[in-house]
């Protein structure tokens, strides 16, 4: 007997219809498989023109934004370049202001000087007159004119710290638009063969501090446009600035002309009153010395007069004398009493008329003297008025010569070239 191996023995038709079935799975699988690979063809060609598409439009868009953000950076970098210009204008108005400012320091040191040498003027010469007042109104003009210019300076400065602090962000918002453009185009540089490139952790997450396009676009809009009203202020303050400047000198040098006329005038009116009092004194001294002569004439009439006097009175007194009946009032008896009389007369109007030379005499020696005494003080005030006039020489000179140059208190736009803030 044959030996039998154990184990489930399997009919023919089970074994016809396990080969069918193998068959037929096996068709199933390769229909599965071809259809699988069709799609997986398919797949490949659209994600493949999807991809190129999708990585042709990003590029697209990096190109756009490239040009938008380089418009933006051109407006920016021009609008600072005009800020710089309109600062180093400014500053050049302020500087000028500072200058006409500094100029003002000698005009009103010559007419406090002036004030104060007319001041040494004395008795009836120091009076109040034109020339005090001109004095006077050109002191309070040149202080208003010092007071108005400093308070330009000072808006002028103010004004340059507007004009630094919109540069400033101009020159940020310039410096991340230039840093953003090396961005995107080194993006718009990269392609699949880049040796950089490389799988990222999480690079769709949004970052802290993301602006929309829409805001993006109003920053910078407001930075030029408060660059543009600083820079349209700084245009007016300049303009009201030279105005102002011209105005005032014209006002000062009005007053200057006026005081200078007012001083002129009353110069000549001194020495016109100096050279009639000197008229006055050699008139009056030439008077004295015939009213002394005449002084001294009529002393010696009375003196003889008096010699006369007496020779009559001894005569009366001798004939006193006469003895008995020859004591007779006879004619010469009369004519010595009328002579005694006469003379009596005579000597008394000549003392009166004495007495009045001898008050006229010191009444104008009394006013010889004031007028020696007023002349004194014309002559002084004369002096006075001329040493005025020459100390106001010192403004003719000083306006033949520039002005020197005034350090600003700021220098904010000493630069030629454009210079990106350091980050």
């Amino acid at each position: 007997m044959f030996s039998v191996k154990p184990g489930l023995r399997h009919s023919v038709s089970e074994w016809s219809s396990n080969n069918q079935q193998l068959s037929a799975d096996a068709q199933h699988e390769r229909h599965v498989s071809a259809a699988i690979r069709q799609e997986g063809r398919s797949l490949r060609n659209q994600t493949r023109c999807k991809t190129i598409w999708d990585e042709s439009d990003s590029s697209r868009r990096l190109s756009d934004r490239i040009w938008d953000v380089a418009r933006w950076r051109d407006a920016l970098e021009s609008c600072a370049q005009k800020v710089d210009e309109e600062m180093e204008a400014l500053t050049l108005s302020k500087e000028r202001s500072e200058q006409n400012l500094a100029a003002t320091a000698v005009p009103l040191e010559v007419s406090s000087e002036c004030l104060t040498l007319r001041e040494g003027r004395r008795g009836v010469e120091l009076v109040v007159d034109p020339v005090d007042e001109q004095l006077k109104a050109e002191v309070e003009l040149i202080e208003r004119v010092q007071q108005v210019l400093q308070q330009h300076v000072n808006k002028a400065f103010e004004q340059l710290c507007v004009l630094q602090e919109a540069r400033h962000q101009l020159t940020s918002d310039l410096q991340n638009k230039m840093d953003a453009l090396d961005v995107d185009m080194s993006c718009l540089s990269l392609t699949v063969e880049s040796p950089l490139i490389s799988l990222k952790n999480n690079p769709t997450r949004i970052p802290s501090g993301s602006s929309s396009p829409q805001e993006w676009i109003q920053f910078s809009q407001y930075n030029v446009a408060r660059a543009h009203e600083a820079m349209q202020a700084s245009q007016q303050m300049r303009e009201d600035m030279s105005l102002t400047r011209a105005q005032l000198q014209n006002e000062l040098e009005t007053q200057r002309r006026a005081t200078e006329f007012a001083l002129r005038k009353r110069n000549h009116h001194e020495e016109r009153a100096r050279d009639e009092l000197e008229w006055q004194i050699r008139n009056t001294e030439n008077e004295m010395s015939e009213m002394e002569n005449d002084i001294s004439g009529l002393d010696a009439d009375l003196q003889a007069k008096s010699t006369n006097l007496k020779l009559a009175h001894t005569r009366l007194e001798i004939r006193t004398t006469r003895p008995g009946m020859d004591l007779c009032r006879d004619e010469v008896q009369f004519g010595l009493v009328a002579e005694v009389q006469q003379l009596e007369a005579t000597i008394t109007a000549l003392k009166q008329k004495l007495s009045e030379a001898q008050h006229s005499l010191q009444k104008m020696k009394l006013y010889h003297a004031r007028m020696l005494q007023d002349l004194s003080r014309k002559q002084e005030a004369l002096s006075l008025e001329q040493r005025s006039m020459k100390t106001r020489n010192r403004l003719a000179s000083a306006s033949d010569k520039s002005p020197a140059l005034v350090v600003p208190l700021m220098n904010s736009s000493g630069r030629s070239n454009l210079k990106l803030l350091a980050q």
